[in-house]
């Protein structure tokens, strides 16, 4: 038996390993060797257009598979993608970042190469900002060891790696690995935990009118097990942030509706706000996530957990995993009376639901909400559902979801033109899971680039890109000449990139063609649709002012 193989091939075993069975990428020649190996490996290479995209590709891919890498050149190839990775990093993404860098030598010497910067160190300290751990490989002695470190990090804290690998490095030998270890969280601290517990159950028994908030700490840490039977337990009536949409089904009965401050609906608003007792769990309070930071919510009333803390009015636990709280109080709470606690469902009060009749006028031009209630009907179920920063986000957001859906939305971090490269991620992730993309034109050109990779690797997402020239999400906050834009024939696209049907739509009745022969495709579908140009729902409108507010722009 063969013990010694390459650090290439190491690391390549270890990533099979956690989860990562396609690398995102572009070839630059401090990379190649490593790609070289990665060609021999059952890993397989996607070439994206730019590293920019091969960050969004690795970070859609692992919001679906709960791992993603990416690998770029040194220098030039890893900035190019170094937004991508902050994204990850700001929304709790699990992205391993691997660059091929100059040979060790010329870290010591510090020769002028190509793509350097004097000082070669740079860039790892770069990305030490937006990353957990991070490594450069110099031996085939530690390689090992920290390859192991680094991507253990990586799976237990939910966010980017970096992985330095010079070029002759690759080829170094070292120890075939063992298993890998996956990590396992450390224990809760009991007496915090039973504190912790003790004051929760206090609140929660005593309530009358309690209500639960799921968010994104509940997706990334894979707790929707512990939630669900949690409320099943409980009887419970629950809401979702942006960020944790789809966190459970969207038919839930205990389910209604999202949750975002003063944007929320009515009665979502009042039944949050009316509550004597909520219970916060793994909430990212950001100020989209939080309308604005208008969620305003009653620290007496409330108890806040995240993945290792908890606070409960002016006291706050540390060392407390959310699984073992929710798992105690799981086991110590009785069920309530629903008819007690009143809950109106989400599925008969989302603003775009399919539970509503939708009857399509043929030569009525297209709104948004208009597009968005047909959507309600046009989504599948177990579908991927991608929506871009902007009138998309905010109007799929009060989407009713089908069972098995999973919602991507970059509704912290925000960067327009993520959910493309994400799209290309995602539908790599799950090659059988229907993808819908909603994209806005503005958006689209920072990223359009990757619609060409989708083709290539004949891949079928359904994308929806919403003409209302130029950058709406801007317009809401500031209208200038900056958010106007050049105006593209962007169904020709699919004839440009040499594959996918595309089509232009401007009333219902193109709208209802273009679905029926959408639904007969074996391929990328690319549907242009055009609404006015300040044709937003209320909840970016409310978005803009609370920006323009925060950048003195009003």
């Amino acid at each position: 038996m063969i013990t010694k193989i390459t650090i290439a091939e190491y690391l390549l075993t270890r990533l099979k390993e956690i989860g990562v069975d396609h690398l995102f990428g572009v070839p630059g020649d401090f990379v190649l060797g490593f790609l070289n190996q990665v060609l021999k490996s059952d890993i397989q290479f996607v070439g994206t257009c730019n590293e920019l995209n091969a960050a969004y590709a690795a970070d859609g891919y692992a919001r679906i598979r709960g791992i993603g890498a990416f690998s770029t050149t040194y220098g030039v190839g890893e900035l190019s993608g170094i937004n991508g990775v902050a994204g990850a990093f700001a929304e709790r993404v699990p992205v391993v970042v691997i660059t091929g860098s100059p040979a060790t030598i010329h870290f010591r010497t510090r020769p002028l190469l190509h793509h350097t910067l004097g000082d070669y160190q740079i860039p790892l300290r770069i990305f030490e900002n937006v990353t957990v751990a991070s490594t450069q490989l110099v031996s085939g002695d530690t390689a090992p060891a920290e390859i192991d470190r680094v991507l253990s990090a990586c799976l237990a804290l939910q966010q980017p790696v970096y992985i330095s690998l010079p070029s002759d490095v690759v080829m170094m030998k070292c120890n075939r690995p063992d298993a890998f270890i996956f990590p396992t969280p450390a224990p809760s601290d009991q007496d915090a935990l039973a504190e912790a517990v003790k004051e929760s159950l206090a609140m929660l028994e005593k309530a009358q009118k309690p209500v639960v908030i799921g968010d994104v700490e509940l997706i990334r840490f894979t707790l929707q097990k512990e939630f669900a039977g949690f409320l099943e337990k409980t009887g419970f009536p629950y809401v979702t942030m942006m960020l944790g949409k789809t966190v459970l089904s969207e038919f839930h009965p205990q389910f209604i509706g999202l949750f975002e401050g003063d944007r929320s609906r009515d009665y979502v608003r009042d039944r949050v706000d009316s509550a004597d007792c909520i219970l916060q769990l793994g909430a990212l309070l950001s100020d989209l996530n939080t309308g604005g930071f208008t969620t305003n919510l009653d620290p007496f009333k409330t108890i806040s957990a995240n993945i290792r803390s908890v606070k409960i009015k002016h006291h706050c636990y540390e060392n407390v995993r959310l699984q073992d709280l929710i798992l105690a109080l799981t086991e110590k709470l009785s069920r309530r009376n629903p008819a007690t606690l009143e809950i109106q469902r989400a599925t008969d009060g989302c603003v775009h639901r399919h539970t509503e009749l939708y009857r399509p006028d043929g030569a009525k031009q297209l709104t948004v909400k208009r597009f968005f209630d047909r959507m309600s009907h046009f989504i599948g179920r177990n579908s991927i559902v991608i929506a871009e920063t902007g009138v998309s986000l905010f109007s799929a957001a009060e989407m009713l979801m089908p069972e098995g859906t999973t919602f991507i939305g970059q509704a912290f971090y925000g960067s327009i033109g993520y959910t493309v490269g994400a799209t290309l991620g995602a539908t790599m992730a799950a090659p059988n899971r229907p993808v819908v993309l909603f994209v806005g034109d503005g958006s689209f050109q920072v990223t359009c680039q990757e619609l060409s990779t989708m083709i290539r690797n004949q891949l079928k997402p359904v994308i929806f890109l919403i003409n209302n020239d130029g950058y709406t999400i801007e317009r809401v906050i500031c209208d200038r000449s900056y958010n106007d834009i050049q105006s593209w024939k962007y169904h020709q696209l699919t004839d440009v990139f040499g594959g996918g049907l595309g089509f232009d739509v401007r009333t219902e009745g193109e709208l209802e063609d273009a679905l029926v022969k959408a639904a007969q495709a074996d391929g990328l579908v690319f549907i242009e649709i055009h609404t006015g140009r300040w044709d937003c729902p209320d909840s970016l409108r409310s978005a803009g002012r609370s920006m323009a507010k925060t950048n003195q722009l009003d």
